[in-house]
């Protein structure tokens, strides 16, 4: 598969945690969505990620923030999304876009085309918002727009997939006779959507 972003290298998301499980670990795939790293959080609702239900997306600016927009317009939220999936957007070898990345999504954000009125269900939502913005940044760099189809296949399923397996095995070891014990924080590199979305 061919990488959007040719050049820049995914890093090891710093917040993620291992969860042991009777002799092996497993690395979780919960993490921090207000990370001071843009990324791109995925979070559901209060119940939890089930592999199945409906995701809603985010994108965070280098302070934490979460900018997400739903039928109320944008948000900037600073609590609420502690437990996501998350996809790093700015890698370390990109300074020159973190220098500008809070501008440049506080500038996006406050677009017309964001207003609460503008909000669809299913054609302009929370997912167009954080695909447009995207999109924007890579065409500043050079690049082609991703089509939602691209975007969902080769970022947000990996990361999902990854995230669902995860939660099988988790639940499965919770409910047998297993003491779930977290690890010191860790790196780790899980492959999972191995390809850059901005450069």
């Amino acid at each position: 598969m061919e990488s959007p972003f040719p050049g820049a290298q995914w890093f090891p998301d710093p917040h993620a945690r291992h969860q042991h499980t009777g002799g092996a670990a497993c690395p979780s795939q919960a993490v921090q969505g207000h990370s001071c790293i843009p990324h791109l959080p995925l979070c559901s609702s209060s119940r939890g990620y089930d592999g199945h239900s409906d995701l809603h997306v985010g994108i965070t600016n280098s302070k934490g923030v979460v900018y997400n927009y739903d039928q109320e317009g944008v948000h900037r939220a600073d609590r609420g999304w502690e437990q996501c999936i998350g996809i790093p957007l700015v890698q370390p070898d990109m300074a020159e876009l973190l220098q500008q990345w809070d501008s440049l999504l506080e500038e996006f954000s406050l677009e017309e085309t964001w207003l609460p009125h503008r909000y669809e269900e299913q054609q302009h939502n929370c997912y167009t918002f954080a695909l447009t913005f995207i999109n924007r940044i890579r065409q500043g760099r050079g690049r082609e727009p991703l089509s939602k189809a691209q975007f969902t296949e080769s970022f947000l399923i990996p990361h999902t997939r990854e995230a669902s397996r995860y939660l099988t095995l988790h639940q499965e070891l919770a409910h047998k006779d297993f003491y779930i014990v977290p690890l010191p924080e860790q790196e780790q590199d899980s492959g999972a959507g191995n390809d850059n979305l901005l450069d």
